[in-house]
């Protein structure tokens, strides 16, 4: 074959290819990796200060219901477990993850509420934000997951909304669950270390 004569423009097509990981899961995963250091951080420096205290918890502050919170924590675990259901009854057909998703949704509302009347509870008794060391580290801690929580149960309910209205790409989902699954995964590591 001769070479195109000088002066002619030899056009090649680009074949675009599927992404191994969709772009906002991947987006997410990313972001997921930089709270997980960040709630590393923050789980070393009270782990650090627990050991080097004489007391724990400081004297004339509240210990933290670790029994209670077991309830809230399977709550949480379980909506892990029905967005686990939502993926596949979605691959299936699209539909038929409505009720799934649903559950998860509600079962994380329960979890948020929860550890809103438990913040409350815990108010009322003395722990707050300055009364301790343990105060701190249990808002700081606590708080920076209940912020996590809060949003990824938004992105859920945004979730099923575009599910309901048949607008939901397989990759929107994703990135929800992977967001849902830091939550969800990080959650009985902080109740094992900060309740105790």
């Amino acid at each position: 074959m001769n070479p195109p004569a000088y002066g002619s423009v030899r056009v090649v097509a680009e074949q675009r290819r599927e992404p191994l990981i969709p772009n906002g899961v991947m987006g997410m995963l990313i972001f997921v990796v930089t709270e997980a250091m960040l709630f590393a951080g923050l789980i070393s420096a009270f782990t650090i200060t627990r050991s080097s205290a004489v007391v724990w918890p400081p004297p004339g502050q509240p210990r933290l219901p670790f029994e209670a919170t077991a309830l809230n924590t399977a709550a949480l675990l379980a909506s892990a477990a029905a967005l686990i259901w939502a993926r596949r009854c979605f691959d299936r057909n699209r539909r038929t993850a409505r009720l799934p998703l649903a559950i998860a949704v509600l079962l994380g509302a329960f979890f948020v509420v929860s550890q809103g009347a438990e913040w409350l509870a815990m108010l009322r008794q003395g722990l707050t934000l300055t009364s301790s060391q343990l105060g701190s580290f249990f808002y700081v801690i606590v708080g920076f997951h209940a912020l996590h929580a809060v949003v990824a149960l938004a992105a859920l309910v945004y979730t099923w909304v575009r599910l309901q209205r048949g607008w939901l790409a397989s990759s929107q989902l994703g990135t929800a669950q992977v967001f849902w699954y830091f939550v969800a995964g990080i959650w009985p590591i902080l109740w094992l270390v900060v309740y105790r």
